[in-house]
């Protein structure tokens, strides 16, 4: 399946599915999802036209909402031209009484990138207080100039509340960059990191994604360590996705991160959490909570029973040796 055809599909389920009745999200579009809970609902946000949205009351059937962005971002065109609002890889934090969405506007296999960030008072969206009011560009890619790709956002606090945003996909790795307090700009003077990254060729140009393939990186903090997630090899492509989820820890927020066999994460380390088999092309693109006493890891997985159709996928994290495990896909 080429990547037009994959991408209208996409396209066509995001713009049909709100109003749908609630149902597994397994049996439904999902791609990178992230989730909250507020008061007694959890919610989704995932890749899509203007970015896809999900309700449920019981983490376990979830009902299609409207999308965030009705019209694409006032900026999006600058970034990337004629922009059709198929937004990527949203990340979602509640910070001083605000939800903060963060969304990645893109090319595919460019790093002609950028980060927004949109804010509401509720998710709730029968609330009089419910608006997304978008705030802009929080930090952007350029070709020829940066080694680094500016999409895949992920907001983590450190021991002493100072916010971070982990980003990034192939090119130079992951990356991670301090926030103001307001957390919609880069804090000055800039502090800069890279937290995790593979092997790349180097007679590959600048433009060129390249063959290191990382991206997506989620951090979770349980006890003292902070567990750095990450998605190895190819998504987005069906039948040939060969997406894995591999992990590391560190007792400090910035770094660095090893394996288990103490191989950091920036040399191109990294655990197997969960991969694909037979019934599933590949499985990557994950978030991780605590809900309700419980950690989870959520993902996305491409069905082979249905030619490599994205689906959303739940595990319940279990912990050995203070390693996160997940039972293999079925």
């Amino acid at each position: 399946m080429n990547f037009l055809k994959y991408f209208s599909i996409i396209f066509l389920v995001n713009g049909f599915a709100f109003g749908q009745e609630a149902k597994p999200i397994d049996e439904q579009f999902s791609h990178d999802p992230v989730a909250i809970k507020q008061g007694n609902i959890y919610y989704m946000f995932t890749t899509g036209k203007g970015i896809g949205v999900y309700s449920s009351t019981d983490f376990k059937n979830w009902k299609p909402e409207k999308s965030v962005f009705d019209v694409k971002p006032t900026w999006a065109d600058k970034v990337v031209p004629n922009y059709d609002n198929h937004i990527w890889a949203p990340d979602v934090v509640f910070h001083n009484g605000l939800y903060y969405l963060y969304y990645s506007v893109s090319a595919f296999a460019k790093n002609t990138s950028a980060i927004g960030v949109t804010v509401n008072k509720t998710l709730d969206p029968k609330s009089k207080d419910f608006k997304w009011i978008d705030k802009g560009i929080v930090i952007q890619s350029h070709p020829n100039r940066d080694m680094w790709n500016a999409i895949d956002p992920q907001i983590i606090f450190d021991e002493n509340k100072v916010p971070y945003m982990a980003f990034g996909s192939f090119w130079d790795g992951l990356k991670m960059v301090k926030l103001n307090p307001d957390l919609i700009s880069i804090a000055q003077p800039q502090e800069w990191h890279t937290i995790a990254k593979r092997e790349r060729s180097f007679k590959l140009d600048d433009t060129d994604p390249g063959d290191a393939a990382i991206e997506a990186p989620f951090i979770f903090k349980k006890g003292k360590y902070y567990y750095l997630f990450a998605s190895w090899d190819l998504c987005c492509r069906a039948e040939k996705s060969t997406y894995k989820v591999v992990v590391g820890r560190s007792e400090k927020l910035t770094g660095p991160y090893v394996d288990d066999k103490g191989i950091p994460m920036n040399e191109g380390g990294g655990k197997l959490v969960i991969e694909g088999n037979k019934n599933w092309f590949g499985a990557g693109h994950n978030s991780t909570y605590t809900f309700d006493g419980k950690d989870y890891l959520i993902f996305h997985a491409y069905d082979a029973k249905k030619n490599g159709f994205p689906v959303g996928k739940i595990k319940e994290i279990n912990w050995q040796n203070d390693w996160p495990t997940v039972t293999p896909l079925d």
